[in-house]
């Protein structure tokens, strides 16, 4: 298959940056998946096949997400699309979460896209290229025993909205995607935690989020989807 553009995607060992990485390589785009697992994430491009490319990175490190870039530079010059999505998620109240708890879940979900996006830009002014955020439906509103996560997404949400106030001009568009709760292993997880019996034919898939966000990247360029709001057909 002839590649039609670059992506890069994030968190993209499993679940919903899995799915997003395979949706793009399924539409001809080279994929640059990245995730801390190096494994997990090969076992991963090995499954989407194609133009998928393993890229193991901490990306709260400045020094992995300098290589990131410098490797996409010499590759292509230029990024299509970059789709943020990796990050960490603590649940606790504010009496019982811990500092470092929220240290880590800035650290990953704040400044790592802030700071990769940051780096990016001038890869995706090249392309006139297009930046997604996928947040979560905790980036729209604040539940008991998620405060320190959700102020992470309204954080995150804030910059893509001031991003694209800066960037639109220069012909890149700012999706940000808020999924409710998502089939994945971090879902179970957060189930677990939870204390609550892990039902997957009651979430939404992986591939439904795959799907709205190719249906954002690929409209004409006279629109621009800003912000998108999923969450799963049956309600608990």
């Amino acid at each position: 298959m002839t590649t039609i553009g670059v992506a890069v995607v994030t968190g993209a060992g499993q679940g919903i940056g899995y799915a997003i990485a395979r949706r793009l390589a399924d539409a001809g785009m080279e994929v640059w998946m990245v995730a801390r697992r190096a494994s997990v994430l090969q076992e991963a491009a090995e499954r989407i096949g194609g133009a998928a490319r393993a890229f193991p990175a901490d990306l709260t490190d400045p020094d992995a997400r300098a290589e990131l870039v410098d490797a996409l530079r010499a590759a292509h010059g230029s990024v299509d699309v970059l789709v943020n999505n990796a990050g960490v998620i603590h649940l606790g109240t504010t009496e019982k979460a811990t500092e470092d708890e929220f240290e880590e879940q800035l650290s990953a979900n704040v400044l790592a896209p802030y700071a990769l996006t940051r780096v990016c830009l001038p890869l995706l002014r090249a392309a006139r290229g297009q930046i997604v955020f996928i947040n979560s439906s905790a980036g729209k509103s604040a539940n008991p025993g998620v405060g320190q996560f959700s102020a992470t997404q309204h954080a995150v949400r804030a910059f893509a909205d001031s991003l694209r106030a800066e960037v639109n001009e220069d012909g890149i568009r700012v999706t940000v995607v808020h999924p409710g709760r998502t089939a994945s292993p971090r879902q179970q997880a957060i189930h677990e935690g939870e204390g609550k019996a892990y039902c997957p034919e009651r979430l939404m898939r992986a591939d439904d989020v795959a799907e709205v966000v190719h249906a954002a990247l690929t409209i004409p360029r006279t629109a621009e989807v800003t912000e998108i709001s999923l969450r799963p057909m049956r309600k608990s």
